[in-house]
């Protein structure tokens, strides 16, 4: 289920962005599911088609979905392929970070800060 918030700072499209990928990534959508076409789900949630485009195009472009011309949009099986991806990058990353001689906590801090605003925090944090 999808519930977007009005009252939340975070934009609409990416409200239903980040919904729809944490259902994929969790397997509650699972791989060959049809979504509700842009219209169907723009009318069902009350967002203009626009918004709800917006999140399919960001959700096909990181490999969550696909778009299959007039058939529909359905989820991905590269979505794995992402989450492969994912762990072999934090595999390297473990590996920079112990040869550098940082701590866990200051490296878990350095992803989070990159993860929340694209930056890496300074060593005074």
């Amino acid at each position: 289920m999808i519930v977007i918030d009005s009252t939340s700072p975070v934009p609409p499209f990416e409200q239903l962005r980040a919904q729809l990928a944490r259902q994929i990534q969790d397997h509650t959508l699972a791989v060959g599911t049809r979504l509700p076409t842009i219209r169907r789900l723009a009318a069902d949630l009350g967002l203009a088609a626009n918004t709800v485009g917006r999140a399919y195009r960001e959700l096909e472009e990181a490999g969550l979905i696909e778009t299959r011309g007039a058939a529909g949009s359905f989820v991905s099986a590269a979505g794995e392929k992402g989450r492969e991806r994912a762990r072999h990058a934090a595999a390297e990353y473990a590996a920079v970070i112990a040869s550098v001689g940082i701590d866990t906590n200051e490296a878990i801090r350095i992803v989070q800060a990159a993860l929340t605003n694209g930056t890496a925090p300074s060593p005074s944090s």
